[in-house]
């Protein structure tokens, strides 16, 4: 195979950052304070909207939903308000469907700050809220502002704010948790069994993180799989704020330029060795890594092929740049 045929989005996420208030031991793209603060240029977002305007779709009556519309996210949006509203009015002018915000709620500290910034937001075009709710977040941000958020956002947005996930709220309203609270002291109050509610992929800075939560697998186990349906999946992609079209929610495996959608249509994998060796099956990648790069397996194993994947990408990344698939370089320094 030397071309991979790529949808056009049906559903999308305008990362405007990597930057975050939080280190979230789960999180998929690694965001973090540490990051650099590099936001998503104003001009970019208009190119990468314009051509996803009449691509996105989404739900009657502008109702919003999880792999449904644009959603506007991060790292933390909220982070820079000005620039999110700006988005905002950008995609309401090019009648951009289903658009909503995720959000920590780390700003949600008084009724007025969060009430005057949602209003204001919906005034600009915005359909809906996502709030962010589980045990990771609940580490870094008090649960008092999530429930703030909660709250406001129902009387701004009705239907349209949208709890993710709600058995968590539900668990941490019952519980009586009003601030922050350690995960193990999260685990000791309301027992290991709660896990099997997180929609917790294992991939990202999960592994790592997380890894003690999960079964061990040689890195033969995932030989026979290959990644070619995350890579060509046109639900919930991702467009980072330095231009990187992500799906399958692969960070760190940018598929091309999103200013340039049609660049990313038909790719030639000639020129992406990496993406050709998952497209072709986890044991080529391991090939190149172990001939060119030295790879040695991990000792404990790996607790999914996306774990096997992001750690072969993070140890080539120490060693080379040749890769102009494998971006942004700053992912691979914060996953740990």
């Amino acid at each position: 195979m030397t071309k991979l045929h790529v949808p056009d989005p049906s559903s999308a996420g305008l990362l405007l950052t990597y930057n975050c208030t939080s280190e979230c031991r789960h999180c998929m793209y690694a965001c973090s304070p540490r990051w650099k603060p590099d936001w998503i240029p104003e001009k970019d977002a208009k190119t990468t909207l314009t051509q996803l305007a009449g691509k996105i779709q989404g739900l009657e009556g502008n109702r919003i939903g999880v792999n449904c519309g644009l959603h506007l996210t991060g790292g933390e949006p909220f982070m820079n308000f000005d620039l999110l509203l700006e988005v905002t009015r950008m995609a309401q002018e090019l009648k951009i469907p289903s658009t909503f915000v995720e959000t920590n709620c780390f700003w949600c500290t008084n009724d007025n700050t969060t009430r005057e910034k949602l209003v204001e937001l919906r005034s600009g075009g915005l359909h809906g809220i996502l709030i962010s709710v589980n045990p990771f977040i609940l580490e870094q941000v008090p649960f008092e502002r999530t429930e703030r958020a909660a709250r406001i956002g129902g009387e701004v947005f009705g239907g349209n704010a949208m709890i993710y996930q709600e058995f968590f709220y539900e668990q941490f309203k019952r519980l009586g948790i009003k601030e922050e609270l350690p995960f193990e002291k999260y685990l000791q109050k309301a027992g290991p069994h709660s896990l099997r509610y997180v929609e917790l992929l294992p991939m990202g800075r999960a592994p790592y993180k997380l890894g003690h939560l999960y079964r061990r697998y040689s890195a033969r186990q995932f030989f026979g799989e290959s990644c070619r349906s995350e890579l060509t999946r046109d639900w919930h992609v991702h467009i980072d704020n330095y231009g990187n079209y992500v799906t399958g929610y692969c960070a760190g495996i940018s598929l091309g330029d999103a200013r340039d959608l049609d660049s990313i249509s038909e790719m030639d994998l000639e020129e992406k060795p990496i993406l050709d060796a998952l497209v072709t099956g986890l044991a080529r990648l391991w090939k190149l890594a172990v001939d060119e790069f030295s790879y040695n397996e991990l000792p404990s194993g790996y607790v999914s092929k996306c774990h096997l994947c992001v750690d072969i990408r993070k140890h080539i990344m120490q060693q080379t740049d040749q890769f102009k698939e494998l971006k942004p370089r700053e992912f691979y320094s914060h996953l740990h």
